[in-house]
């Protein structure tokens, strides 16, 4: 099935993902770590059901140098021994963040404790913002039926200067 709507093709819809790219390249500057990143856009992206954007993390994580076995091990990273306790907090916030409806407390106390053991203001900052915005993406592309597969590392960084 091809998508229902080029997003691409519109000019209102690319004045906002010119705003949206640049609130992403806010948290890409970040201290947060790029694995940490591109995890965390995974596993929300897994949970959500985005094949674009499952495609096109593991496709930038892969060209930033992550491994094939953490990637693939990404959907079950508590049952895993290859993740850091920084990263493992960083997911567990991934999912409670996106699970919201899931859950009546949203993100836990004990979450939110490991996520400040292992990260400073400006990196909790850009992950929650990350969370956020990955959950944005992922509604945007899984509403118009936006498939994986067909994205290319770096194919938008021209496109949205």
């Amino acid at each position: 099935m091809d998508a229902r709507f080029n997003m691409l093709d519109n000019e209102i819809a690319m004045k906002f993902f010119k705003r949206f790219a640049n609130a992403g390249m806010v948290i890409q500057q970040s201290s947060l770590p790029k694995a940490t990143q591109e995890l965390v856009s995974l596993r929300a992206s897994q949970i959500n059901g985005c094949g674009w954007c499952i495609d096109m993390h593991t496709k930038e994580a892969v060209a930033a140098g992550e491994s094939a076995v953490r990637l693939n091990l990404v959907a079950a990273w508590r049952e895993s021994t290859v993740f850091t306790e920084a990263e493992q907090a960083a997911l567990a916030l991934a999912e409670e963040g996106t699970r919201l409806a899931d859950a009546h407390q949203g993100v836990s106390d004990e979450t939110w404790a490991q996520v400040r053991k292992h990260y400073d203001d400006d990196q909790i900052a850009a992950l929650v913002a990350l969370v956020a915005l990955i959950n944005a993406a992922n509604r945007l592309a899984v509403i118009v039926h936006q498939r994986g597969g067909s994205y290319q590392p770096g194919m938008f960084a021209a496109a949205f200067d």
